[in-house]
């Protein structure tokens, strides 16, 4: 009995080892994402199950990468300006924290971060337990109502846009003026007509047939629709405004953790909802809590809030005006409202990050979904056993030590990685990495998905280079993923009506 135990237990530590390491992989490598790896080892499984390799220890691997991955990659998306679709909301304030000497900074709070999401979504795992379990059973009720909650959140993200756009002059002439020469409801209409053709994008392009001309498995079009919307577009802008980085200051100390409990906590809480939700991602869920942190201060009788982050001057600079703030305060060495700003985002978005990836193997215990590619690999690999009874099965409680082990260890080596990356910064001149990064980016898509991939590329990109001469937000993009996965819901539901 004792000597199973501890057969187990040594395989346990193992594959959790094991995934860390796999886990820092998938977190710098872009593109690399830890579905990858869990459908990769699904494949194997049979393989390694006929070596003496226990289904559990290969489902510690799959959970234990995905842990990881969720605190490391935001490093390539701010230090390396290649993100995947959970950090694309980082890059922005990430490379303004890099412009300003503070990317250690940065990562310091990106840590903290996503160690408070880790710890504050598990009594968050309780309450999902009661709500969405046999006892309450809310997940029926919310599936007819999947489309509509879908189009509510779309709709909050983009009232989140509080930059002041001129109307256009035929406008202006048809109205008499009436509306004035600029208007926040300018920002809401471009920052809308950007959502839906981003969402046309996605639409088109997640119905393009894909391969990998060298093989790969499981081609996707996300990775090079969302490196043009995102990545090389930004990566382009940095090119041609930016031509060196200045020194970076050894500011490796995490930031103390009350004041920001409240936002985690909330971070935590959103990440449950789009742990449910199919097709939300941690960058929607921050701006929702960003929001409500600004209309919570507005009810609080507080001024200067705006629906961006900080103040309200800051909703009304572009990206590019943001970013010479970032390169005067470094040459100034003054830190201004900004960085105040950026380094909350970083540790909200990395909270909802990994709080994220919790919540979706809690659901996968209590309602038997995956919404995920590592917990579809688990579904796919053996039977779950849905959390019925008073207490969380055996399998649950072990893969979830695994997971609170898997992030206690990603600290350090953030730490560690960090510094490499901006040694790395140090030694190559910031052009020459941006161009090394974009061919990184480009070969990356090739070798994955083929010439379809790069026409894809090319498209994001070119839309990806609008939102910042337009004015407003590029996390407006995101409707790349929203979009289709509405269109999909409503078409269900007009189904079941008998419409179509």
């Amino acid at each position: 009995m004792i000597e199973a135990y501890f057969h187990e237990l040594w395989w346990l530590l193992g594959a959790l080892f094991f995934g860390v390491m796999l886990g820092s992989l998938t977190g710098l490598i872009p593109g690399f994402h830890v579905n990858n790896v869990a459908l990769i080892l699904l494949a194997l499984s049979p393989g390694l199950l006929e070596l003496g390799i226990p289904l559990s220890a290969v489902a510690a691997i799959i959970v234990s990468t995905g842990t990881v991955h969720t605190f490391l990659n935001y490093i390539p998306s701010a230090l390396i300006g290649a993100p995947d679709g959970d950090t694309a909301l980082s890059l922005l304030p990430g490379h303004r924290m890099l412009l300003a000497g503070n990317a250690a900074r940065g990562v310091a709070w990106s840590a903290r971060g996503s160690q408070l999401g880790l710890f504050l979504s598990l009594p968050l795992i309780v309450v999902a337990r009661i709500a969405f379990g046999p006892e309450l059973n809310w997940y029926n009720g919310l599936r007819d109502w999947l489309p509509v909650i879908l189009l509510v959140i779309s709709l909050l993200l983009l009232a989140t846009e509080t930059t002041r756009l001129d109307w256009p002059k035929w406008v202006q002439k048809i109205t008499g003026k009436r509306l004035g020469n600029d208007s926040r409801l300018a920002g809401f209409v471009a920052a809308t007509v950007f959502f839906l053709l981003a969402g046309l994008y996605g639409w088109a392009v997640f119905e393009l047939p894909v391969d990998s001309p060298v093989g790969m498995p499981s081609p996707s079009l996300l990775l090079p629709s969302l490196a043009g919307l995102f990545g090389i577009a930004n990566l382009l802008d940095i090119y041609a405004t930016t031509s060196h980085l200045p020194p970076q200051k050894e500011n490796w100390d995490l930031p103390p953790v009350k004041p920001l409990i409240a936002p985690c906590f909330w971070s935590a809480v959103a990440g449950a909802s789009m742990g449910v939700l199919p097709g939300m991602t941690a960058s929607q869920a921050t701006v929702l809590v960003m929001g409500g942190r600004n209309v919570a201060a507005k009810v609080q009788g507080k001024e200067g809030y705006g629906m961006d982050w900080e103040t309200r001057r800051l909703t009304e600079l572009s990206d590019e005006e943001l970013l010479e703030i970032a390169v005067a305060e470094a040459e100034d060495g003054y830190e201004g409202p900004q960085t105040k700003q950026d380094l909350e985002v970083i540790a909200i978005l990395s909270a909802v990050n990994t709080a994220v990836t919790v919540m979706v193997l809690g659901f996968l215990y209590i309602i038997g979904r995956s919404r995920s590619g590592a917990t579809l690999a688990l579904k796919m690999m053996y039977p779950i056993e849905t959390w019925n009874s008073s207490q969380p099965t055996a399998d649950f409680v072990r893969l979830l030590a695994v997971t609170l082990a898997a992030g206690i260890m990603a600290m350090p080596i953030m730490k560690i990685v960090g510094k490499g990356m901006l040694r790395l910064h140090a030694a190559i001149p910031l052009q020459s990495m941006v161009m090394g990064v974009i061919i990184f980016v480009t070969a990356l898509v090739w070798l994955s998905t083929g010439f379809v991939g790069i026409g894809v590329l090319i498209v994001g990109t070119i839309l990806g280079l609008m939102p910042p001469r337009i004015g407003i937000r590029r996390s407006h993009g995101m409707g790349i993923i929203l979009v289709p996965i509405m269109i999909y819901t409503f078409a269900q539901m007009a189904d079941s009506f008998g419409f179509i």
